[in-house]
């Protein structure tokens, strides 16, 4: 990783939520992942953060937990980053940090799927990138 001076972004997940703090330097972040091209774009933090319509219970809900983390006994959590525009919608959806057996990919598939309130920056709806953390638990 390059030494940069100053941070270009700090993400926290949305208030009340496990917090998630992932850091973007120069285009890096500290896991090693690429910055989406036109990342700047997305505001990580406004007055009004995006929200998941029926919240973090519809995202679970549309989840299915995959057959063969099931069989490995794999739990825990998947950190995403979510870039959602003006209208709500999720443009694209990167994992920041994940456990693999398909959790990963059915975590992204699940935020891709969801409908968010727009974020909204002294009233007028922004592009927001948001950090959610999604668990996967055997019961």
């Amino acid at each position: 990783m390059k030494n940069v001076n100053s941070f270009s972004n700090i993400a926290l997940a949305f208030p009340g939520w496990k917090v998630v703090i992932f850091l973007l330097i120069g285009g890096f972040s500290i896991l090693g992942m690429r910055a989406m091209p036109g990342d700047e774009d997305y505001l990580a933090f406004t007055d009004e953060m995006p929200a998941p319509t029926g919240g973090m219970a519809a995202i679970m809900k549309s989840i299915s937990y995959p057959t063969m983390a099931q069989k490995a006994g794999v739990e825990g959590k998947v950190y995403v980053l979510a870039y959602i525009n003006e209208k709500g919608g999720v443009d694209d959806v990167k994992v920041i940090k994940g456990i693999g057996a398909g959790c990963d990919e059915a975590a992204v598939a699940a935020v891709k799927k969801a409908k968010f309130s727009g974020g909204k920056k002294d009233g007028v709806p922004v592009k927001t990138k948001l950090s959610l953390s999604i668990v996967f638990k055997l019961k």
